[in-house]
């Protein structure tokens, strides 16, 4: 209970500490493509429940709703980018997180009709925890677009989970060599 207490109280200091930069984006993609200015989608979590997750909008309000590893250039704001290689678009996870609905690290949670991502996800048993807002699979560059391969990384991580991988990820989630190291740890490569 107080770890979770601790963790809620981080990320609300953390929404507060970026709450400026949200703010400057959110009237950049105004300017840009109009409202909303947050995107929401259903995603499977822990025990294939799903649940609505939060982030900053980086892509035309025209996209459609597939994995981003799906379209096409067009689909992107001009913004888009900036937002992505800065993360910003990731910290409205944060309310996932305090809603109990995500982890800090964990597998990234897919979309519901990723059908052949969740079948590989229940042979490799991810689904028996809390996926993240950040994971091993994406810092060292694994998408959603090779389930199967996502899916062992994803185990790798649940295999060795501890607080120093965590804390690890957390790193390579903002700078490259945490993700070169683990790469050479688990012997996989860094696609990154």
């Amino acid at each position: 209970m107080i770890i979770i207490a601790l963790r809620n109280f981080i990320c609300l200091i953390g929404l507060i500490a970026v709450m400026p930069f949200l703010i400057i984006c959110c009237c950049l993609i105004f300017i840009e493509d109009g409202l909303p200015f947050f995107f929401k989608q259903e995603r499977v979590g822990w025990n294939q429940r799903v649940f609505t997750i939060f982030k900053l909008r980086t892509l035309k309000n025209s996209a459609p709703q597939v994995g981003t590893h799906e379209l096409d250039e067009s689909y992107k704001l001009k913004l888009g980018k900036f937002i992505r290689v800065t993360k910003l678009d990731e910290f409205p996870q944060l309310f996932n997180v305090i809603k109990g609905d995500l982890n800090l690290v964990g597998p990234r949670p897919g979309l519901e009709k990723q059908l052949e991502l969740q079948k590989n996800r229940v042979i490799q048993g991810i689904f028996d925890i809390k996926p993240g807002i950040t994971g091993l699979s994406q810092i060292l560059g694994y998408d959603m677009s090779i389930p199967n391969r996502l899916a062992k990384v994803d185990k790798l991580y649940i295999q060795n989970q501890s607080l120093l991988l965590d804390l690890i990820i957390l790193a390579g989630t903002f700078v490259r060599f945490p993700g070169d190291y683990l790469a050479s740890k688990f012997d996989i490569p860094n696609l990154r």
